[in-house]
């Protein structure tokens, strides 16, 4: 496929112009690091564009300080590209399940249920659904009602969704995945998370 060319054009009725500015849901999925990364990629670019954007980590504790956020938060309050809301729903974790299921749970759905109100408002042009992935699997939030909010959303809202095990109905209505898949990775051989790489 030769540069910024599409393989195929698909005959949808749509102009090159109208087909190129519809809003798009992205999933980075996979065992792989770099999903979350990927995507704080993708907000920083937005904000370059001028973009409201939300971001909601579905997983992390609000005691959990990530470079991302610090930088983001000052580059929305900067005044020159665009703004920048931050919301954690999580008390710290991910790839387990831990006691106070219940209390996650119900912070996961109303994040979801905030998520819903904004993207009804149109509040943000990016949504950052940071380890959103985890409460579908795990079935705290319908899978089906998650896609027929997004398919349903209202305006040029783009919504990136991150998370190990994206259910697979997700995947299939998603217009961009990515499977991050790890090769190796220094926790293998016995190196924990360090500043400046992790966090």
């Amino acid at each position: 496929m030769p540069q910024g060319q599409p393989s195929v054009v698909p005959d949808d009725g749509l102009t090159t112009r109208q087909r190129r500015n519809r809003p798009l849901v992205f999933v980075h999925t996979g065992i792989g690091k770099g999903k979350s990364t990927a995507a704080f990629g993708l907000a920083l670019r937005a904000w370059n564009q001028g973009w409201p954007i939300g971001v909601f980590q579905f997983v992390k504790s609000a005691k959990w300080k990530v470079g991302e956020e610090n930088a983001l938060r000052v580059l929305g309050a900067s005044g020159e590209g665009g703004s920048v809301d931050w919301h954690k729903m999580g008390e710290g974790w991910s790839w387990v399940q831990r006691d106070g299921q219940m209390d996650n749970e119900e912070k996961a759905r109303e994040g979801w249920e905030q998520v819903k109100r904004d993207l009804a408002a149109e509040t943000y042009k990016l949504y950052v659904l940071d380890e959103f992935a985890y409460p579908l699997h795990w079935g705290w939030i319908d899978t089906d009602e998650v896609v027929e909010v997004l398919r349903d959303r209202p305006g040029t809202q783009h919504v990136v969704i991150t998370g190990r095990n994206a259910p697979e109905k997700l995947v299939d209505f998603a217009d961009l995945v990515t499977d991050m898949s790890k090769v190796k990775h220094p926790m293998d051989a016995g190196q924990k998370g360090q500043r400046g790489i992790e966090w």
